[in-house]
């Protein structure tokens, strides 16, 4: 057994069987924030190396505000980013490499979660347990299970969560949205989802070689099965392989996705989910996800469709990515970029059903996502992207992955909390963990 293994293993057993994350019961002050209004935040960063350090650097621009942890597998992230802490505040954060270690500190109020997609289910849940409030990156987990036993922690231990699915802070989101339930764009029939972008195919193709000086590879792989190190399935491109994530449609798809439910105010799972696609280009390139993909959601009164072509930057309206809310009497079309409405001519073709409008602009609103966050934990309300929110939209795409995966039509049982007799499918519902690592049951 290696030292650094001997040593994770001997923090697992004294961090009360973190490995399980169920032993720890709440208290009283677990439940509500014992931060008031002008009272600093104490956050500590789980995974630093992307979209983590993002959610942090907009947090330290905020007042009262401060970064006392960094955890990372790899020192040489640890190291750049402290570099980068420090610039900020003026102060050095401690560094780790066991997330286990954040949850022992009592000073610390939350934490971000931005580790690759199979590690954010337990540093979750043993934050919880701790009594910290979450910011937790997209898709808020890598299966259905997992998402399920999040709302549980979550809701058990009465914390503040927020899923960085920011589009929910949107200004001209919510004003699209707002004009599209308000019977703008006549009847919602079907909403076109899409985003093509060229890293969907990966990396090019590697050999395996030896794990980097400074990485802990072991811990990296976490609950995911045992495997060798290669570079096209670490930094930047693990999303491409089932055992780590869920390829576009979990990336970029729980985005948009998350704005087709809400023109509706969707709360269930789709009636049926179907696909089409497959991995038809690029082999020079390494992924397990699909380049090319159709998924179809049927609900009760409207479709949603989503595409995705890996490889290319190019799709519908000129736009990489967007939706096409398709409506009687006009199509609204928006990115994070802004929005247009293409209106319907009327029966006489001399006019339109609905005024034109000039093109909207838009932006990103990362920085509004993160300070809600902040503001919540202080008032103890729920943030604009709620855990409930996070889990149903990851699980969207978690079953259009599974439909295409399977070759199968998805009809779920909300009863049974499965496909019913696909047998394929069910057996992608919920992970198995490898050793030490244990599933946590709420």
């Amino acid at each position: 057994m290696s030292s650094s293994r001997r040593r994770f293993l001997n923090q697992s057993a004294k961090l009360a069987a973190a490995a399980g994350l169920s032993g720890l019961a709440p208290t009283a002050a677990q439940s509500q924030s014992m931060v008031s209004a002008n009272d600093t935040v104490r956050i500590a960063l789980i995974g630093a190396n992307s979209m983590g350090f993002g959610d942090l650097n907009n947090a330290l621009k905020l007042p009262n505000v401060t970064c006392v942890a960094l955890c990372d597998i790899d020192d040489a992230v640890l190291a750049r980013r402290a570099a980068d802490v420090e610039k900020i505040q003026g102060k050095k954060p401690a560094l780790l490499k066991d997330f286990r270690q954040i949850m022992d500190d009592k000073t610390i109020d939350a934490v971000i979660i931005g580790t690759p997609d199979h590690w954010h289910c337990l540093p979750f849940v043993a934050a919880c347990e701790a009594g910290k409030d979450i910011y937790v990156e997209k898709p808020l987990a890598n299966s259905l299970a997992e998402c399920q036993v999040m709302i549980k922690a979550a809701r058990k231990y009465g914390r503040v969560v927020q899923v960085g699915q920011q589009q929910r802070s949107g200004d001209h989101w919510k004003k699209a949205l707002d004009f599209i339930k308000s019977g703008q764009i006549g009847m919602l029939r079907k909403v076109n989802v899409w985003g093509n972008f060229r890293y969907g195919i990966g990396q090019p193709l590697a050999v395996d070689s030896p794990v980097p000086d400074g990485v802990d590879f072991d811990q990296w792989l976490g609950p995911a099965p045992t495997r060798s190190f290669n570079k096209s399935r670490f930094h930047g491109s693990w999303r491409m392989f089932w055992d780590y994530g869920g390829g576009l449609l979990t990336d970029w798809g729980v985005h948009l996705l998350d704005m087709a439910l809400w023109a509706k105010d969707i709360k269930n799972l789709p009636q049926t989910v179907t696909a089409t696609g497959g991995n038809f280009g690029f082999a020079d390139h390494a992924h397990e996800t699909f380049d090319t993909m159709n998924v179809s959601y049927q609900l009760p009164d409207f479709l949603i469709n989503w595409e995705h072509t890996a490889g290319i930057q190019s799709g519908p309206f000129g736009r990489s990515y967007g939706l096409a809310f398709v409506g009687n009497d006009a199509t609204l079309v928006i990115d994070r970029n802004g929005w247009e409405v293409y209106p319907e001519l009327a029966e006489t073709g001399q006019t339109y059903k609905v005024p034109k409008l000039p093109p909207q602009s838009g932006r990103d609103y990362h920085a509004e996502h993160m300070k809600n966050f902040i503001e919540c934990i202080k008032s103890r309300q729920d943030p604009a992207c709620t855990i409930e929110n996070g889990a149903l939209v990851a699980s969207y795409a978690h079953m259009g992955n599974i439909a295409l995966r399977t070759q199968s039509q998805l009809n779920w049982n909300e009863t049974t909390k499965n496909f019913g007799s696909n047998t394929a499918a069910n057996a992608l519902i919920t992970p198995t963990y490898r050793k030490p690592w244990v599933l946590p049951v709420i």
